[in-house]
């Protein structure tokens, strides 16, 4: 894409993309410096949230809320201080040269002095039918979010890389058996991390095995399993079925331009949100592998909205 190819186009000082808590946050901020931002929501208005039934670890809301209603708490915030919130999916950039150019829908062009990436990241899911029919009445891709609703329960995770292990041990402390099921005969993880499941009397990995189904009409109420091996099929009751086998960071179509990890998370300058590129700022989980959480991804935005404010104002000077 060159510049000013497309006949429909406008300017904008603050372009944000992705519309889950970072960018809402990113958008709150950049409006009330009256910077006047446009942000575009994406494919999934309101990100991840929207698929996250109850909210309880979010400071403020003390009685908990539902993900798809803070969501619209948020967006109604940053719209209160003037932020045009436009749904669209941008399916092109070009950051070669200022301002930077973004399609839309593949064809409105926005050119922006600065572009706020808040594109966010997507769970892995293993495809069953039963997994999308469940989701978020007992299934989930988030313990430290959704373990709490399982205190004493039997679940199972699904995973065997670091992550998968963390999460198991944190479910581990507040349920009576974790379940791990691991495909082969071996795990991905970390030998330290590998040593804290297999040492904890209330997980029990189950090696050689992969998820038939998830079983349950209105909620979880177990699995169906193959043992690989032996070719045995066995039930198992549980409430709560975790599957942590990754995320896939929303980042492709900024790769040309963009610095990034070998999984597609995005580089940015340690204690900031800048990328490689001047006046491209990038915030929440299209950037953050780590946390994942929404606080923690409201707090980035904030600091991409400063970030992208005080270079707007060194372009001034």
């Amino acid at each position: 894409m060159k510049h000013g190819m497309s006949q429909d186009s406008e300017h904008v000082s603050v372009l944000i993309i992705g519309s889950g808590p970072a960018g809402y946050t990113a958008a709150i901020y950049a409006a009330r410096a009256g910077m006047s931002p446009v942000l575009y929501t994406g494919g999934q208005p309101g990100g991840q949230l929207t698929i996250t039934t109850d909210v309880e670890n979010y400071p403020g809301y003390p009685e908990g809320i539902m993900g798809p209603e803070m969501m619209e708490d948020f967006r109604k915030q940053a719209e209160r201080f003037g932020t045009q919130v436009r749904y669209g999916l941008v399916t092109e950039v070009d950051f070669s040269a200022r301002p930077h150019a973004v399609v839309v829908d593949g064809q409105k062009t926005i050119f922006a002095e600065t572009v706020i990436i808040s594109t966010g990241a997507s769970a892995k899911w293993l495809g069953l039918e039963s997994e999308t029919r469940l989701n978020g009445r007992g299934v989930s891709a988030c313990a430290v979010c959704d373990g709490f609703f399982f205190r004493g329960q039997e679940v199972a995770i699904v995973g065997a890389g670091d992550t998968a292990c963390e999460e198991a041990s944190y479910l581990a402390n507040i349920c009576s058996k974790v379940y791990m099921i691991v495909r082969r005969d071996e795990m991905r993880a970390s030998q330290i991390m590998q040593n804290r499941v297999k040492n904890n009397p209330k997980i029990e990995i189950l090696w050689n095995t992969e998820t038939q189904e998830i079983l349950g009409a209105e909620e979880v109420t177990g699995m169906r399993l193959l043992n690989t091996k032996t070719e045995k099929i066995s039930e198992i009751s549980i409430s709560g079925f975790f599957v942590a086998i990754g995320h896939e960071p929303n980042t492709g179509i900024f790769k040309e331009f963009i610095t990034m990890d070998e999984a597609g998370y995005i580089k940015t300058i340690p204690g900031t949100t800048k990328t490689n590129v001047e006046g491209v700022f990038a915030c929440g989980d299209a950037q953050d592998h780590v946390y994942r959480q929404a606080v923690t991804a409201a707090g980035t935005g904030c600091m991409a909205a400063l970030d992208a404010e005080r270079f707007l104002a060194s372009l001034e000077n």
